[in-house]
């Protein structure tokens, strides 16, 4: 499978455009390649983009990022 192939079925699977797919750089797990998911050794491979764009806008706007609390 081509790099096009996998940006493709990507796109159509989660409804984005192809850019954003080739922008969030999608690759090809090798299959003989074991990875333990823990290892932060090649990075995280889970995103939380809600917690990433919290932490951008706390950067951002200069404010902490309080903890939401309930009274």
């Amino acid at each position: 499978m081509k790099q096009t192939d996998l940006n493709r079925a990507v796109a159509r699977a989660t409804g984005e455009s192809v850019a954003t797919i080739k922008r969030l750089g999608f690759l090809i797990a090798a299959p003989e390649e074991l990875l333990d998911p823990d290892s932060e050794e090649h990075g995280p491979f889970v995103i939380d983009w809600d917690e990433l764009a919290g932490e951008r806008y706390a950067r951002t706007t200069g404010r902490p990022d309080y903890e939401s609390a309930i009274a």
